[in-house]
């Protein structure tokens, strides 16, 4: 961020308005180091912002969240420096219980430019022109208000429609009873954490919305170990990794921000800036990672394994 602004000058006013400090940050979105007081500091904001308190205590937001994800790739090199598979990916996988072989967020290793290899970590893009939601012919997937893209698993009739339509190949079929842990049962079923997994039903990445409302981060930007994924709203125009918080806006415009398969009109909600892993130290050259695990040692009667 530009810090040469004069602090006389309109546009310095202006941007002092706007720059958050990182006590801000957590009253806004809540890093992983403060869950625990991240709720009540969020609904301060919220205030601040325009909304009003609920009779629970919460906030009303005045404006609807327009939640976003940024994924600098110059800071993703992989895992390959702490020698781990994707740490976005395991956490996602512990954080879903998501079943063997999903991987709602999936690292690709790709071609760089030129020559080596570059780490392409895919989410569910949260298309806001959704070919998902087109295709499904019982409304089991819908958009929200906010821009989230959920499944609504107890409508799903696995028809797999949506996965047909999907330009970026992120839906997973349960093709049999889903090897989840025994405890992931115990769970309330909730449409926008989809726990848990239910045979003959399609699962995805839910962008964590309602983790963001508590004021948490998601889990796989949690979990990133070089800061690279940011979680945002696009309303209020801010955006964080837990470390630094950035204009949203000015941060994609002076970085040449790029969306995947812009040209089809899909309007995704996730961002890339490109990169290697440069800024963390990785050679394009430094090829491979690990592979993904699941950690369950125990699952539920009948469970079964599958291949995509």
């Amino acid at each position: 961020m530009d810090k040469t602004k004069g602090s006389g000058s309109p546009e310095g006013e202006n941007y002092r308005k706007w720059r958050l400090s990182r006590r801000r940050l957590l009253q806004v979105m809540g890093a992983a180091g403060a869950v625990a007081v991240a709720a009540p500091l969020l609904s301060l904001m919220l205030k601040k912002a325009g909304g009003n308190a609920s009779a629970d205590g919460g906030a009303t937001p005045a404006r609807l969240r327009k939640w976003a994800m940024v994924i600098d790739l110059r800071r993703c090199d992989g895992c390959q420096g702490i020698d781990l598979p994707p740490q976005c990916t395991q956490a996602c996988i512990q954080g879903h219980y998501a079943p063997e072989p999903m991987q709602w967020i999936q690292v690709y290793e790709q071609e760089a430019p030129g020559d080596g290899t570059k780490f392409m970590p895919t989410p569910c893009m949260q298309c806001q022109n959704a070919p998902c939601v087109n295709a499904c012919p019982v409304g089991a997937t819908f958009a929200t208000p906010e821009g989230t893209v959920l499944i609504d698993q107890q409508r799903c009739i696995g028809c797999r429609l949506c996965m047909a339509a999907c330009p970026y190949d992120r839906r997973f079929f349960n093709w049999g009873t889903p090897p989840v842990p025994l405890e992931s049962v115990l769970a309330d079923y909730h449409v926008e954490h989809q726990i848990p997994a239910q045979r003959g039903t399609v699962m995805k990445c839910d962008f964590c919305p309602d983790m963001a409302r508590a004021g948490k981060l998601p889990y796989c930007a949690q979990a990133c170990p070089t800061n690279a994924i940011y979680y945002g709203d696009l309303e209020e125009d801010i955006a964080t990794n837990g470390v630094e918080v950035v204009k949203l806006s000015r941060f994609l415009a002076e970085n040449e921000s790029f969306r995947q398969k812009e040209e089809l009109g899909t309007k995704p909600r996730v961002y890339y800036l490109d990169g290697h892993g440069q800024a963390v130290g990785r050679s394009p050259y430094h090829r491979g990672k690990k592979a993904t695990t699941w950690p369950w040692q125990e699952k539920i009667k009948g469970a079964r394994t599958w291949t995509r």
